[in-house]
């Protein structure tokens, strides 16, 4: 089936990009359930990134072919395809194709002071290019998703509260049951305070920028002499900068933690920043429910790959560790109310 697909995917390459591939490579690093990615290579040594997306919307095509265009640093922009478009539709997915620039995953290291202040520079060079009025009306705004996030960790919290022996999930649903059960309390807290101060971000709204929405280190590429570049714009949001941030200041993945130097020098690069705390805390809760819970729902479905089911428990157990997304945003809340 994959190659199959594969196979179609370079016929469409071919009459809508004029591109004749001559390998097509499945990248399996990404975390994306909805999309699919190869490394291409045409005959005379061109590398490509080839994806197919399902999630997000087409916006990030669109912000990457802006960014690129008002130079703004560490931007890949995508080809377009022979009829002008930035992507063709491939079954009802978009099917876009972006030059490869790097081998190197800043999750993979080693990074330097200058990627990490590099990182900062294009954080900031995204924040700061105007906001038009074609990306006003196709980016959704950040968070405005919660409602949706909140229903479904309710759920998930309900799904879990007494799987039984016959649950089609089998021995994961026990398992996950136990790791909700243990975090019981600061989930029903990062709950009840996520829908309390999405009131206050109504009421005192930040200035809404461009954001990637997704910046952790698993998007960020590494090139020589502290060259970075920021990929994967599926979930380009317009947003407060606290939204693209909270992967810097709050930490996002348990497993490539960010120290307080690597924070510093990030800074550096980023300039000047008036951070909101509340603001912060809320982007970083909002994201913590929705990591858990749609990791423990791909834990559980019976028709998922045991291999894709049991990353996505490990994901769901590094979410709940001392240094994962759930005890850092709670933390996190917990330091706002000391702070009031």
């Amino acid at each position: 089936m994959v190659q199959d697909d594969a196979r179609q995917v370079a016929g469409q390459v071919r009459t809508g990009f004029g591109l004749q591939l001559s390998t097509m490579e499945l990248v399996t690093s990404g975390a994306d359930q909805r999309a699919r990615l190869w490394l291409a290579q045409t005959a005379d040594g061109g590398r490509y990134a080839v994806k197919l997306s399902g999630g997000g919307t087409p916006a990030g095509l669109v912000v990457t072919a802006y960014l690129a265009e008002q130079g703004v640093p560490g931007i890949v922009a995508p080809l377009r395809a022979d009829d002008g478009r930035l992507s063709i539709d491939h079954d009802g997915r978009r099917l876009s194709v972006v030059p490869w620039v790097s081998d190197q995953r800043a999750l993979d290291g080693p990074m330097t002071d200058a990627h990490w202040r590099a990182y900062g520079e294009v954080l900031a060079a995204v924040h700061a290019v105007p906001v038009t009025d074609e990306l006003s009306r196709l980016l959704p705004a950040g968070g405005a998703a919660y409602p949706s996030i909140v229903t479904a960790t309710r759920a998930v919290a309900e799904r879990l509260r007494d799987p039984g022996p016959d649950d089609p999930a089998g021995p994961l649903a026990a398992e996950m049951a136990d790791v909700w059960s243990a975090v019981a309390d600061p989930v029903a807290t990062l709950t009840r305070d996520v829908e309390r101060l999405a009131v206050d971000q109504r009421d005192r709204p930040g200035a809404n920028v461009v954001c990637h929405g997704d910046p952790h280190l698993g998007n960020l590429l590494l090139g020589a002499d502290g060259q970075v570049w920021l990929i994967d714009w599926d979930d380009a949001v317009l947003a407060p900068p606290e939204c693209d941030l909270m992967f810097v200041l709050g930490g996002v993945l348990a497993f490539a933690p960010i120290s307080a130097r690597q924070q510093k020098a990030v800074l550096a690069g980023y300039g000047p920043a008036d951070i909101d705390p509340a603001r912060l805390a809320w982007f970083l809760a909002v994201r913590a429910l929705d990591d858990l819970s749609d990791w423990t729902c791909q834990a559980l479905d019976p028709d998922a790959a045991v291999a894709e089911r049991d990353r996505a428990a490990r994901i769901v157990r590094g979410l709940v560790s001392p240094v994962g997304l759930i005890t850092l945003a709670d933390a996190a809340l917990r330091d706002l109310d000391r702070r009031r």
